[in-house]
């Protein structure tokens, strides 16, 4: 599956066999927060720590997000928060 395949299927029910990761990106960009929340916290991995610094930033919780960043490893992301979902759909689509 490609990005705009991605994109496009938030129009409609997940797709079959997505990893865990695109769970994450998916069930956010669709509107539910809660479900892809549930699916970053049982993926104890740095994956898993980077999808929830993703997901506590897109909240509005930065202190949350910079714990998680840190986890994973990875700096504090600061630029637009599109531009981070589509950077990660697309580290995980490939």
């Amino acid at each position: 599956m490609d990005f705009e395949s991605f994109r496009e299927s938030l129009a409609g029910a997940p797709p079959a066999g997505l990893s865990m990761p695109l769970r994450v990106l998916w069930h956010e960009r669709a509107g539910d927060w809660d479900t892809a929340h549930a699916i970053a916290q049982e993926m104890h991995s740095a994956v898993g720590a980077w999808l929830h610094a993703y997901l506590h930033r897109r909240e509005g919780d930065l202190p949350n997000a910079a714990y998680w960043y840190h986890s994973a490893g990875k700096p504090v992301a600061e630029g637009p928060l599109d531009d981070e979902w589509e950077a990660l759909c697309r580290q995980f689509l490939d």
